[in-house]
């Protein structure tokens, strides 16, 4: 089936003029709710600050890297083509793809393992659960309520497209076997995002999304840093076959052009696969509705059996070749111990705290103070991490 052409939407699709609304009601305009989310996510401070944030190498490395910023672009440009080909709502998969990575700190993924030990004694540190806490709390723009105030399906995707957070009992599951994120605790005290439900389709498409996206584009990066040469990804499905494909249509290509056709024929086979397996998972359940979708009690979104084999010894590569990188630990290692300093620092001295990020603080409460200082360290960019550190540090890393 081709992906470029879409189709009418599909019953079980979300209509975003049927949405269960907005924590604070608010008048319609000229844009339907989800196209307006979309908006939202895009004007808001958060998104612009993942211009500056680790995907997996630190932004000064290198200006053709991804940025955690052109990472969620990638994600959004391909929900979009998923949600089209599938007939479901675009805007919505849109959203939650642009809003996918708003709560990841500074440094990636070592940025979020610093954290969540800094917060171990007061629950931990999550960059889903910030992503929502982002959205309903931290961004401070609008005169009658803090957050954006997005749409419920907007909310719940982001807390659960991954999957259900709890039981029916309310028991954290799998990752949250332990607890819930204190994100998701306070929130979910407002607002009940049904955490032991699968979230709807569009959610589920920006998941899979993720996964399309990052799986290409860092080894289109490893190949650019020189991690591994195309010979050394040859061996890994569709990317051989891509490979030989090539060779074959473009003898004598530049090295720099056969990878990235090879990228583009594989990204395509990702997708192609996922609307052929998701349409084939629909019709065996006959779903009629999103909601039905979340009731099914399994993804109706997702890879062929085949393809999960197949994506599967693309991540085990990356995993072994790049993101275990003797060069990327280094850098890594040494990111986590910025933001150790900058935590203990600003736990001990909050008044070396923006004024915003003082105001309310309990000196007696040492939870709510960790809290205000992860939230002001989550949202910092790069950049502005190694600058902090370099106020009140004389060892800040060069991390190169």
């Amino acid at each position: 089936m081709a992906v470029a052409g879409g189709r009418p939407r599909v019953p079980w699709a979300s209509d975003p003029f049927k949405t269960r609304g907005r924590k604070f009601p608010e008048p319609d305009d000229s844009r339907n709710p989800f196209r307006r989310d979309c908006d939202r996510i895009i004007h808001s401070t958060a998104f612009r600050r993942l211009k500056y944030k680790t995907q997996v190498f630190v932004f000064h490395e290198g200006d053709h890297f991804r940025t955690r910023l052109s990472h969620t672009l990638e994600v959004a440009q391909v929900a979009r083509s998923v949600a089209r080909a599938l007939g479901l709502d675009e805007d919505l998969a849109e959203a939650l793809a642009l809003a996918h990575d708003l709560g990841h700190p500074p440094f990636a993924h070592a940025g979020e393992r610093a954290l969540d030990a800094c917060l171990a004694a007061h629950g931990g540190f999550d960059h889903n659960a910030q992503s929502l806490r982002v959205v309903t709390r931290l961004e401070r723009r609008y005169a009658a309520f803090d957050g954006l105030n997005l749409t419920w399906e907007t909310l719940e995707g982001i807390a659960k497209h991954n999957g259900p957070l709890t039981d029916a009992a309310g028991r954290g599951i799998g990752r949250y076997a332990g607890g819930l994120p204190h994100a998701v605790v306070v929130h979910s005290a407002a607002q009940d995002l049904e955490l032991s439900r699968f979230a709807g389709p569009e959610a589920q498409v920006a998941a899979v999304s993720d996964d399309v996206a990052y799986d290409v584009h860092d080894l289109d990066d490893g190949l650019r840093a020189g991690f591994f040469a195309l010979e050394d990804i040859a061996g890994l499905p569709l990317v051989g076959e891509a490979l030989v494909e090539v060779e074959a249509r473009y003898p004598g290509l530049e090295r720099a052009r056969v990878a990235t056709e090879v990228m583009r024929r594989v990204i395509t086979r990702l997708i192609e696969d996922v609307v052929r397996e998701t349409d084939r998972q629909a019709q065996a359940a006959g779903v009629g509705s999103a909601d039905a979708v979340r009731c099914l009690g399994r993804p109706v979104v997702g890879f062929s059996p085949e393809m999960q084999r197949a994506e599967a010894q693309i991540k085990a590569f990356l995993f072994a070749r790049m993101y275990r990188h003797a060069r990327v630990q280094r850098v890594m290692d040494e990111a986590q111990s910025v933001v150790r300093d900058l935590f203990g620092h600003f736990l001990a001295q909050p008044d070396d705290m923006p004024e915003g990020w003082r105001m309310g603080l309990d000196a007696s409460d040492r939870t709510q103070r960790a809290r205000r200082v992860a939230d002001y360290i989550a949202g910092m960019t790069d950049r502005y991490a190694l600058d902090q550190h370099a106020r009140f540090f004389d060892t800040t890393p060069d991390l190169r």
